[in-house]
């Protein structure tokens, strides 16, 4: 199912979590990518993408803590 027609069917608290959820496993994935580089020593930029995307992450999972 796609997120836009869960999002759709979801109410009240579920509807409020669906997107912060979504996005950690966003932000997850993206600092697996970058450590991979840092790992591989293929970009510089990666250790700022893993600082980030981990604040991304525990500010959404403090939302969810909210909620």
């Amino acid at each position: 199912m796609k997120i836009r027609a869960v999002l759709e069917d979801a109410y009240s608290v579920d509807a409020s979590r669906l997107f912060p959820e979504q996005m950690i496993e966003h932000h997850r994935g993206g600092i697996d990518m970058a450590q991979e580089e840092l790992d591989t020593g293929g970009n510089a930029l990666a250790p700022t993408i893993i600082a980030a995307q981990t604040a991304e992450t525990a500010t959404k999972q403090e939302i969810l803590g909210s909620l």
